[in-house]
């Protein structure tokens, strides 16, 4: 940057910062809906959808009532979906996949017809590896992810139709190249970032997307049956939440201009790269860390709590105040992914000799209400989210933070394809809400009368 545009925004940036301030009392007195949220925390509805359903709570007489929480797709609870795959021995987020796209569970030919499909759109196109992401690596694995999938346009010959078989045809592609240009730009970033070796795997047709992503990342390819099995869990737990999450209220923003599939979904990339979506879970381990330097005894509930409360009191950890991992904007009682992954991490935890960390784990998560109701005054109900162990789980898999969020990716982009084609077939109007400009009429000052 050269001299003259650091005087430039050294001068500017504090300019373009305070013109565009709008007090809190503003946003109270016209009644705005921030961050379209009701004043209780629930969602502003401002659309319908088939896809996925988070439930968290009743409403009673106007009185938000907690309950445990459930999670559905197209109208099948999660949990029965898991017990199904997990009894059968399979693996489940083609399964999950082929549901949420086509609204029906799959049929023994028809999982096996899908996963052939994906399993041979996995390979990307010639010269996409070496033109679009070794010559081009980044610092940060989604912000290559969001530019590979835009990419994705210029190799295909009918980018532009928004027929739902054309954008089928695209998001089924997009699905089953996602875990390669995960690994491949996560490889190149270790390369050209970190000096490390390159390792350029081939996707295997035959295996599943979570074995697929072990063996991409991994120099010697390596896992064990456990290892997928927990990871293909993660995915099927992260592939859809409802409409209202940022990313996949994203899609359909975007995609109700009509624009194009990867438009859309690299807009989906975009939203989960922020931190206050898609970091969750790296912000977990990060403050479990911090908890496992700073308390000596892991068993001694007093001093972890101790600790959790010098956390809640910004007194250590980042300064927010917040315990990451516990709480979520929807589920009460309970979140039933945690529940769920929780159970399958004290499998691998045993097998991994991580049984001390994660009772530790469980020990905040049973501390923490506690604390809270201690140094704030929460009174309303507070569990662990999926979060709180899915970072827990890719630590035990020796997978590094930097692919945290494109695994996420990897498997949200089911629910983000889901929902492009919903706003398709039932949208029908571009999303234009409203925002009041609060400025006022102001003269226009000729040039020579500025200051």
């Amino acid at each position: 940057m050269s001299e003259h545009s650091v005087q430039f925004l050294d001068t500017h940036a504090p300019l373009a910062q305070n013109q565009n301030i709008i007090s809190p009392e503003e946003h109270k007195r016209y009644k705005t809906k921030r961050g379209l949220r009701n004043e209780d925390g629930t969602g502003v509805l401002i659309g319908l959808t088939e896809i996925g359903d988070v439930h968290g709570y009743i409403i009673d007489e106007l009185e938000k009532i907690p309950v445990e929480g459930r999670l559905t797709y197209r109208g099948v609870d999660v949990s029965d979906i898991v017990d199904g795959f997990q009894q059968d021995g399979r693996f489940g987020f083609e399964e999950v996949a082929y549901l949420l796209l086509f609204g029906e569970l799959p049929s023994e030919t028809e999982l096996s017809d899908f996963r052939a499909v994906l399993g041979a759109g996995r390979t990307l196109p010639n010269g996409f590896t070496e033109d679009m992401i070794l010559r081009a690596p980044s610092s940060d694995i989604m912000n290559k992810l969001a530019r590979s999938v835009l990419a994705a346009y210029s190799y295909d010959d009918n980018a532009e139709d928004t027929s739902v078989r054309n954008v089928l045809r695209q998001v089924v592609d997009l699905i089953a190249r996602f875990p390669t240009l995960v690994a491949y730009g996560y490889q190149a970033k270790r390369h050209y970032y970190h000096n490390e070796s390159l390792y350029i795997h081939s996707p295997e047709p035959e295996l599943s997307t979570a074995e697929n992503l072990l063996q991409l990342v991994r120099p010697h390819r390596d896992y064990t049956k456990l290892e997928a099995e927990t990871l293909d869990l993660a995915l099927v737990l992260h592939a859809e939440h409802g409409g209202g999450n940022n990313s996949s209220f994203s899609v359909h923003v975007v995609s109700s201009a009509a624009t194009d599939t990867y438009s859309a979904i690299a807009t989906a990339c975009g939203s989960l790269k922020g931190p206050k979506h898609g970091g969750a879970s790296g912000r977990v381990a990060t403050m479990m860390e911090a908890v496992m330097n700073g308390v000596g005894k892991w068993d001694d509930e007093e001093e972890i709590g101790n600790y959790l409360t010098r956390i809640a009191k910004k007194e250590t950890g980042d300064g927010t105040g917040l315990i990451y991992g516990m709480g979520h904007a929807v589920y009460t009682l309970s979140d039933p992914r945690a529940v769920l992954l929780k159970e399958k991490a004290r499998e691998l935890a045993a097998a991994k000799g991580y049984t001390e960390q994660l009772a530790l784990y469980e020990r905040v998560e049973e501390l923490t209400p506690g604390v809270l109701r201690e140094v704030r005054g929460r009174t309303e109900p507070i569990s662990a989210n999926v979060d709180f162990y899915s970072g827990l789980v890719y630590e035990m898999l020796n997978i590094p933070r930097d692919l945290y969020v494109p695994i996420f990716a990897v498997s949200r982009v089911a629910g983000w394809s889901a929902h492009l084609i919903e706003e398709i077939v039932s949208g029908g109007r571009i999303m234009r809400p409203a925002y009041k400009n609060i400025l006022g009429r102001r003269d226009y000052v000729p040039m020579n009368e500025r200051r």
